[in-house]
C-alpha cells in the first residue's frame, strides 16, 4: 500500500506537529509515523491521494458505492449516518438494542424515537435478531420516520437480514469480517453501513469503515464526518487500516486456516458436560454459559487462567475470536474450560428488560435532580444508564422509569455486571426530571 511505503521514507527535519517529532528516545509506540498533513502527504477529510486510494479499495472490497475511513470508530459513523438522513425534530426507528451512539445521534438530532423490541432468548437473557415484520410494523405505524437503525450483528452475534422501504442504517461494528468466506455471514445490508474494523480484523483501535451502499446519501455522511472527525487525524491509525485492506485483499487462506482451529475448538468445547455455547449465527463470537456460574463468576476464572474475555452478562461470557487468533489460543481456552469446576445447574433470575414505546427527542437534561435509585419508579429519566460493555442504554433521557426497569438494572448490580450512568450516581442514585 502506497501509504505505508511513504511514510517508512520519511527524511525530513519536523518542525511541524506532533511535538513529540519523531524522537525514538521517548519511548512512543508509532512515533516514527506519527505525521501531521504534511506536504506529500494525502488529507483524511479531503483525500485526493493515498487516503483516497484506501477508501476506494475498502469500496471495491465491502461492494459499497463509497466508503469512508473514520479513525473515531464507528460512533462516528453512526453520529454521521443519523445526522445524514435525519430532519432535526423528526421521528426515526431504531432497535432497542442499539449502542449508546445511536442515542446520542438521536439527541443531537432532537429526533423523537420510536422503537423495535427484538426477539428475547429467554434462557441466556440477551436480544436477538431483529425480524422483517417488527421492522415492517414499526414503519407502517410511523410513515414520517427518516429511517430505520438496527445493530447486526448483536455483541452475542445474531444476524439480523432485513429490508426496508425507507433508509436502512446498520450499526455493523462487530462485522467487519463478514463476506470474507464462504462460512461467514454475508456482510451486512442497507443504505448505510458502519463497521469497527479494528475489533475482528487486524487493524489498530479507534479504526473503522463507513460503507455507503445509497449514493445519495453520501455526500451528507462525508460533511458530518467533517463535523464529528477529528481535523488531526492519526496517520498510525490510517497507516493500519492501508496494511488490512491489504490483507483482506489476500486473506482466503488465513479464513481457511481460521476455520480449522474454530472448528476444532467447537467440536472439543461441545463435548464439555458443564459447558453450554450459544448457536448463533457468527460463529466467531464465542458464547459460553457454565452450569453453577454467574457470567462474571465465569469470566474471573478465565482470567485466573491467563484469558481476558471480552465481556461478562448476568449468564455468561463473551469472547471475540478473529483470524488472527492462533492454536495456542485456543488451546488455553479449552485447558481452562476443561479444568473448571464443576457445579450443580442453577437458574439465574433475571426480569426481562422492559422496552419503551417513545423517547422525546425535545426533552432537555435543564431542571434534573439527583434521586434515590431504591425510589425512581415512576419518574422521568434525565441520564444514559448503561452495561457497559458493549453499551447499549437499558435507559434514556426522557424515558419514564418502570418498576421493571430497576428490578432489571438491580439484578445486574447484584450479579457483577458493570452498570455505569452519565453522572455516577448508580447504584445509590440516579439523576431525574424535576
Amino acid at each position: 500500500m502506497k501509504l505505508s511505503d511513504n511514510l517508512k521514507k520519511l527524511s525530513s527535519y519536523p518542525f511541524h506537529m506532533p511535538g513529540h517529532k519523531r524522537q525514538s528516545g521517548l519511548s512512543l509506540y508509532g512515533e516514527e509515523i506519527d505525521i501531521t498533513e504534511i506536504d506529500g502527504f494525502d488529507n483524511l477529510h479531503s483525500p485526493t491521494g493515498d487516503i483516497k486510494e484506501i477508501e476506494d479499495r475498502l469500496s471495491c472490497l465491502y461492494g459499497s458505492k463509497r466508503s469512508f475511513v473514520s479513525v473515531n470508530g464507528s460512533t462516528c459513523g453512526v453520529l454521521s449516518a443519523i445526522s445524514a438522513v435525519g430532519d432535526k425534530g423528526g421521528e426515526i426507528i431504531i432497535a432497542v438494542n442499539c449502542h449508546r451512539s445511536v442515542y446520542n445521534a438521536c439527541k443531537l438530532n432532537k429526533l423523537d424515537v420510536y422503537f423495535i423490541e427484538p426477539e428475547y432468548n429467554e434462557e441466556l437473557s440477551c436480544w436477538g435478531r431483529v425480524t422483517q415484520k417488527a421492522v415492517d410494523d414499526a414503519v407502517k405505524a410511523h410513515p414520517n420516520a427518516c429511517a430505520v437503525v438496527i445493530t447486526s450483528p448483536t455483541y452475542e452475534g445474531y444476524v439480523s437480514s432485513i429490508k426496508c422501504s425507507i433508509p436502512l442504517i446498520v450499526d455493523s461494528a462487530h462485522g467487519a469480517h463478514f463476506g470474507f468466506a464462504h462460512w461467514l455471514p454475508e456482510r451486512a445490508e442497507g443504505d448505510i453501513v458502519i463497521s469497527s474494523l479494528h475489533k475482528t480484523l487486524p487493524s489498530l483501535t479507534q479504526t473503522a469503515v463507513v460503507n455507503v451502499y445509497n449514493e445519495k446519501y453520501a455526500d451528507a455522511v462525508k460533511g458530518y464526518m467533517d463535523v464529528f472527525e477529528t481535523s488531526s487525524p492519526s496517520y498510525v491509525l490510517l497507516d493500519s487500516v492501508a496494511k488490512c485492506t491489504d490483507f483482506l485483499a489476500n486473506c482466503s487462506s488465513a479464513f481457511e486456516n481460521y476455520k480449522i482451529l474454530l472448528d476444532d475448538f467447537y467440536k472439543k468445547a461441545e463435548r464439555l458436560e458443564n459447558i453450554t455455547l450459544l448457536h448463533n449465527d457468527d460463529r466467531t463470537r464465542i458464547v459460553i454459559s457454565a452450569d453453577g456460574y454467574t457470567g462474571t463468576e465465569l469470566g474471573a476464572f478465565l482470567r485466573g487462567r491467563g484469558i481476558e474475555p471480552e465481556g461478562t452478562a448476568v449468564k455468561y461470557v463473551i469472547l471475540i475470536s478473529t483470524v488472527c487468533d492462533s492454536e495456542r489460543g485456543f488451546d488455553m481456552l479449552l485447558d481452562a474450560l476443561s479444568s473448571l469446576e464443576k457445579r450443580k445447574k442453577k437458574e439465574f433470575s433475571l426480569p426481562k428488560p422492559e422496552v419503551p414505546v417513545k423517547a422525546q427527542g425535545s426533552f432537555s437534561a435543564e431542571n434534573t435532580e439527583p434521586t434515590s435509585f431504591s425510589n425512581c419508579a415512576g419518574k422521568v429519566c434525565a441520564e444514559y444508564v448503561f452495561a457497559y460493555p458493549p453499551g447499549s442504554p437499558i435507559l434514556a433521557p426522557g424515558q419514564e422509569i418502570s418498576r421493571n426497569n430497576t428490578e432489571y438494572i438491580t439484578s445486574l448490580l447484584e450479579s457483577g455486571v458493570n452498570v455505569l450512568s452519565d453522572s455516577g450516581l448508580l447504584p445509590s442514585k440516579i439523576l431525574t426530571k424535576q
